[in-house]
């Protein structure tokens, strides 16, 4: 099939039915669950995992999770409650704030900002965002931090390394915190933990290791977020909740997807990625998405950085390999 920038459109009857029965085979594989529990964010992937697991499993089996701490956008909650309403399923709202309070998290990651803007208080807001001019200029992916004191007044500052890793450290203790409650409530009515990571945040590592990649299935991790769309609007998720902005909502200050990692719109970055996971050429590449090709170069590098970079998050630990049937007679010691 010739490269387009419609390749990626799917059919959503089919998708829906096939993650439905992968749902129910899962489900009824070995162990043998009950039903299936979703950390319900109110956004757009995970209110497509919970409307695909009630059509595998019955609304009666699927319990939801909204998990709110103290940052996070009160919007979250309030369009999770509307997915769930619509839904018909049970709902456990648990708040993670004194989780994530309990390692430091908060403390820790604001002492670093302090040191940074030493007028900077908790009431402040803040994110952290990468520069969005992917296609245009060759250039490294250096976090810049964006701090809102709530009078009109956002002042920004490229991070090191070392402020990143402390500021990120903190954002995925809540995204792990997350993970704790669904298995402490999934496993309690034995049900299945679905992950809610799509194709695009995979390939490229949008998503944290033993966080929302901690999950027993994921069920749309072969669907590019254009698909996610697709299958929304198929599904009737409220219409809100379609047209709302994806966010890590991880951060006090609202951030994008776009803005915190990809630099790409979806329009753009899912095509974009097919070609550079499918070996298109640069040049058929932006003939049929009409970039120049040096556009498109740019973008495949940044793919390549950003999939070899959390290439561990995608594999099981590294370990030692071992034929004990070759290992016996030739014993190094």
């Amino acid at each position: 099939m010739k490269f387009s920038k419609d390749i990626i459109l799917s059919n959503p009857e089919y998708e829906t039915d096939l993650v439905r029965d992968f749902l129910s085979a899962q489900v009824k594989g070995v162990p043998k669950r009950d039903g299936i529990i979703v950390g319900v964010s109110g956004g757009v992937d995970s209110a497509v995992v919970a409307s695909l697991a009630v059509r595998a499993v019955g609304k009666e089996n699927v319990l939801g999770l909204i998990l709110p701490e103290k940052e996070s956008n009160p919007i979250s909650a309030e369009y999770a409650v509307k997915v769930i309403n619509s839904l018909g399923i049970e709902h456990i709202k648990v708040e993670l704030t004194e989780s994530v309070a309990s390692f430091d998290a908060y403390k820790n990651r604001d002492k670093v900002i302090k040191e940074i803007f030493p007028d900077y208080t908790p009431e402040y807001k803040f994110n952290i965002y990468l520069p969005q001019n992917l296609l245009d200029v060759d250039r490294y992916n250096f976090y810049t931090l964006r701090v809102d004191d709530g009078k009109g007044n956002i002042r920004e500052k490229r991070l090191t390394k070392k402020q990143l890793l402390a500021i990120t450290a903190a954002a995925n203790v809540k995204i792990r915190s997350r993970m704790i409650a669904l298995y402490y409530w999934g496993e309690q009515e034995n049900y299945l933990v679905a992950g809610t990571t799509n194709k695009t945040e995979f390939i490229l590592g949008d998503y944290c290791k033993f966080g929302d990649g901690g999950t027993d299935v994921e069920c749309i991790s072969h669907l590019y977020k254009t698909n996610i769309y697709e299958l929304a609007e198929y599904l009737e998720i409220p219409r809100e909740i379609q047209e709302r902005t994806p966010s890590p909502d991880t951060f006090s200050l609202p951030v994008s997807d776009t803005d915190f990692y990809f630099c790409l719109p979806f329009n753009i970055l899912d095509p974009l990625l097919y070609a550079w996971q499918y070996n298109i050429s640069a040049a058929e590449t932006a003939s049929a998405l009409d970039l120049g090709e040096d556009q498109v170069k740019r973008a495949f590098r940044d793919f390549q950085s950003k999939h070899a970079s959390t290439e561990h998050i995608r594999v099981l630990p590294a370990s030692i390999k071992r034929d004990w049937t070759q290992f016996v007679n030739k014993k190094p010691f």
